[in-house]
């Protein structure tokens, strides 16, 4: 992700986006496009939306949605 606020501040988003580039990216790209995407932080959520238009969901919005599932 974006290292927490270290991707935020100006000066830091080529490295940011480096270190995306390591392993990040290459395996949103290389997961198939109906993958649910785990990513607890603000800035790696962020960074998801930002560098491949995707969606990175919180652990607690899943559970969520399992909850609400089960109560149908």
């Amino acid at each position: 992700g974006l290292a927490g606020n270290f991707g935020f501040e100006p000066g830091h988003y080529d490295v940011s986006v480096a270190c995306a580039e390591d392993r990040l990216l290459p395996s949103l790209r290389a997961a198939p496009p109906e993958a649910e995407v785990l990513a607890d932080g603000f800035s790696c959520r962020t960074q998801i939306a930002d560098l491949t238009g995707g969606r990175g969901r919180h652990l607690a919005e899943l559970l969520a949605e399992g909850v609400e599932e089960e109560a149908r």
